[in-house]
């Protein structure tokens, strides 16, 4: 077992992260809190501070890394395997809100940095992984539209999920549960759309094209 003084900056930047958030319930995501951290290993806080140079948002980032490692492990292959894919993709979502439940207050300032306004393409980026993460740990290959498509929509039933689960009082959190069940819904929808549209072999994914519908919808 590697000693958190020989660690590299890699390997001490994951090992803050799983500390990070019972610090940042406290003190915000903040030096304060990596300071705090950096103690809780026997690490100098100036060390420590070599992990995260941007700050706040790095440090979410990581911790958020430290949940999708958390989710694979919860979830491994043999186990998604034996599921329906509905039933894949609602473990997973469940399997983060598990992990981060522990830390509602932690996550509620990680969500107020990233709303801010020269936060939102990084915060854009943190949903996106997190669901191809969970599309490409229930086995999804798709490629193309069907690719992008899918992710937008996990990750808007992720998001609106952990929305519900900040305000969430009931027991084992219930409510977001339940929740959850009724947004999967929308994950699945997708593929039944699909059935319906008769694609043009003429016309292929833009990139270019799709960043722009995201950035003026349509009306």
């Amino acid at each position: 077992m590697t000693l958190p003084l020989d660690m590299t900056l890699d390997e001490l930047r994951d090992a803050l992260a799983e500390r990070l958030p019972a610090e940042a319930a406290f003190d915000g995501w903040s030096d304060a809190a990596l300071a705090a951290a950096a103690r809780s290993l026997g690490v100098p806080a100036e060390r420590a501070a070599l992990c995260f140079p941007d700050g706040a948002v790095q440090m979410i980032d990581a911790w958020f890394a430290a949940v999708d490692r958390q989710m694979e492990a919860a979830l491994p292959q043999p186990s998604l395997a034996a599921m329906r894919i509905r039933a894949r993709i609602t473990a997973l979502v469940w399997a983060r809100i598990t992990a981060v439940a522990p830390y509602r207050e932690a996550l509620r300032r990680a969500l107020a940095i990233l709303a801010q306004p020269q936060n939102i393409a990084a915060g854009t980026r943190l949903a996106w992984r997190a669901a191809d993460a969970m599309w490409r740990l229930a086995g999804d290959r798709a490629t193309g539209f069907t690719h992008y498509s899918k992710r937008l929509t996990l990750a808007g039933v992720y998001g609106s999920t952990l929305l519900a689960f900040l305000d969430d009082e009931s027991e084992d959190h219930a409510d977001t549960r339940a929740f959850l069940d009724r947004r999967i819904g929308d994950v699945m929808t997708f593929e039944k759309v699909k059935a319906q549209l008769r694609p043009d072999p003429e016309r292929h994914f833009n990139v270019m094209r799709f960043l722009g519908r995201l950035r003026y919808p349509a009306r």
